[in-house]
């Protein structure tokens, strides 16, 4: 299954490709922003290939690492075919000063949750989400919390909703 994704991107989008890497027979491809939704449609449409599961959308900030200077973030798209049960990986870099990507909610309706939770933590803009509003944190937090430059705090949690309750006897 790997040579046939290998030879499916090559011929058809030889020019959306940056690199190819395994990983611990992970196989991934690294490719360009801007033929993210071109490729997902291509390969969901294939009638060989059959990717039809968007499994995870996850990201990475390379802030003070050699790798920066591809892009300080990268989103990783984990694709899985059911058919051959075979998983692999689309990644693409994206700037620091205004980390944007197209959303995949049109081919897969599961992104959009993904979508979210990774505009929430790391403040990358999925463009043409329905609906690209925090999931996790709280509306009044600023900065996006899994970004390797967002301040270290320490804050005693106070859990009051029943601080006035009688304490409950256990029998």
């Amino acid at each position: 299954m790997e040579d046939k994704i290998r030879e499916f991107l090559n011929s058809r989008f030889a020019d959306a490709l940056i690199k190819e890497d395994n990983f611990r027979d992970q196989q991934s491809f690294h490719i360009k922003p801007e033929c993210l939704v071109d490729i997902c449609q291509a390969l969901m449409d294939d009638a060989d290939l059959k990717i039809k599961y968007l499994s995870d959308i996850t990201s990475l900030d390379w802030l003070g690492h050699e790798q920066e200077k591809d892009g300080r973030f990268e989103v990783v798209y984990n694709l899985y075919s059911l058919d051959h049960r075979y998983r692999f990986f689309i990644k693409v870099r994206l700037p620091d000063d205004k980390p944007r990507i197209q959303s995949l909610t049109s081919l897969w309706s599961g992104a959009n949750w993904m979508e979210r939770e990774v505009y929430d933590l790391m403040g990358i803009e999925f463009e043409g989400h329905p609906d690209l509003t925090k999931i996790l944190t709280p509306d009044e937090l600023e900065g996006y919390p899994l970004r390797k430059d967002f301040p270290l705090t320490w804050e005693q949690p106070a859990f009051s909703w029943n601080k006035d309750d009688p304490p409950e006897v256990v029998k």
